[in-house]
């Protein structure tokens, strides 16, 4: 079996964050045959100017665009702002869903998680990404879901995840994105 290349993408700026925790647990929870690369552009990109997308975008954008492209799927970790996606992540995915058709985002597998220290974790988050992904024609992946709420209680002071069943969690949505990229090769093979 060849390794599986993910692209974690945390969808917060701040360094103490712990979606960005969540992403750092993806990397080194996963399965043995996939290897997890956290982007850490977010703060990079410009807003969204499509009189900037042209054939040659900036340097951050074309990173960006290309690394998703590379990925054999995404890993995503989102916060939850006034009950939606925060501002950095939707102008890196609005980055990323440019030129509509043929974009980087059409038909990759993508695991949407989240932490909060809500009691609600990401949900209505979560739910907002995956509208967005119907639009990109993504392949998100549907189960599990993992929202962590009370995410304090699931991290410790360095911001390792602790709880064991987050944990399970956490491998079993990257075991499901695993199997989602491979059946997908199946069938592009067959």
């Amino acid at each position: 079996m060849s390794e599986l290349k993910i692209l974690a993408v945390s969808g917060s700026l701040r360094s103490a964050s712990y979606n960005s925790a969540l992403a750092r647990a993806a990397q080194k929870h996963a399965p043995g045959d996939m290897a997890v690369e956290i982007y850490e552009g977010l703060r990079d990109l410009p807003l969204y100017d499509q009189d900037l997308d042209t054939d040659t975008p900036p340097a951050a954008v074309a990173d960006l665009r290309r690394r998703i492209t590379e990925a054999d799927g995404l890993f995503i970790a989102t916060p939850e702002y006034n009950y939606g996606i925060p501002g950095a992540l939707k102008n890196a995915l609005d980055w990323a869903s440019r030129p509509s058709r043929g974009s980087s985002l059409t038909g990759k597998p993508i695991a949407v998680s989240g932490a909060a220290p809500t009691n609600f974790g990401t949900v209505r988050a979560q739910l907002a990404l995956r509208q967005m992904f119907l639009w990109t024609d993504s392949d998100v992946v549907r189960k599990p879901e993992v929202q962590i709420f009370r995410a304090h209680e699931r991290f410790d002071e360095t911001g390792n995840l602790t709880d064991e069943s987050t944990i399970a969690l956490l491998r079993d949505l990257l075991d499901a994105l695993d199997r989602r990229i491979r059946d997908r090769r199946t069938i592009a093979a067959s």
